[in-house]
């Protein structure tokens, strides 16, 4: 594990749109340089949490907290040091990209709301680590292919040098071998660079295969919590866990198939 690598701590989270309540309560604790999973059907809550996370989504209780690999709470959601640790990969390629701006101002916003210094030097780098190169640079997102613009949404949230990414569906917009690329990118950067992983999916074998622990969520509850490898192999407490797996067509345990393909 990295020694910098940080973590993050929910507590009794509560979202609410009026009457509505989105997350009724959820609570879990991922370890600084690990990977959590979160799934569920659609309307379960599992987004989100993610936009609370990040300040998207209003909080009425609960507590977010970025730990330190000593346990300690670091920082809180509202600080300006949350933020540059924090940060979020959307669903849509399409719709996270702003369609008048290149590649580069994309990038370089970011560095300039938080005065960080070698702006090019660090576009370069994000661009590389993603595996595009300064080539994609000035260019336009309709210029890109889905696949390409994901890359640049990763590219984007690894630019302030996070410690934790969060992941809601990165996958799910593209075609199943661009899939592989991004999950394939995913799990590269997290092994190189130490990142923790906090991500949201529908697709049980991803989730399997690049999460350590899992958390189920039904109407905005959490159901259980179980590692990937007893996910896999089916040992599970709950009838809406094992409803899902059942749902999950094409649901390859190993998970690996999907991201050797």
């Amino acid at each position: 594990m990295n020694a910098s690598a940080l973590g993050l701590q929910v507590q009794g989270l509560r979202v609410a749109y009026g009457d509505f309540v989105a997350v009724a309560d959820a609570s879990f604790r991922v370890e600084p340089g690990a990977s959590f999973g979160i799934v569920g059907e659609s309307g379960s809550g599992k987004s989100t949490v993610l936009r609370a996370i990040c300040g998207l989504a209003p909080m009425q209780a609960g507590q977010v907290q970025l730990l330190g690999t000593d346990a300690r709470a670091l920082a809180a959601p509202d600080s300006k040091a949350f933020r540059r640790q924090v940060q979020m990969v959307f669903q849509d390629p399409y719709g996270s990209l702003h369609p008048r701006q290149t590649v580069d101002r994309m990038l370089a916003e970011p560095l300039d709301i938080h005065h960080l210094d070698r702006p090019q030097a660090r576009i370069e780098e994000a661009l590389d680590q993603v595996g595009l190169g300064s080539a994609y640079r000035f260019r336009y997102p309709h210029q890109l292919s889905g696949g390409q613009r994901q890359r640049v949404a990763l590219a984007r949230a690894l630019i302030l040098q996070p410690q934790v990414l969060l992941l809601d569906e990165p996958t799910s917009a593209l075609d199943a071998s661009v899939q592989a690329e991004v999950l394939n990118v995913l799990e590269s950067l997290r092994a190189h660079l130490g990142l923790t992983f906090l991500m949201v999916s529908h697709d049980l074998a991803v989730v399997t295969h690049l999460c350590d622990q899992i958390l189920v969520m039904q109407h905005g509850h959490s159901v259980e919590q179980v590692s990937a490898a007893d996910l896999a192999a089916g040992r599970v407490s709950q009838e809406y866990t094992r409803s899902l797996m059942r749902a999950a067509e094409g649901f390859v345990r190993s998970g690996t198939e999907l991201l050797t393909n």
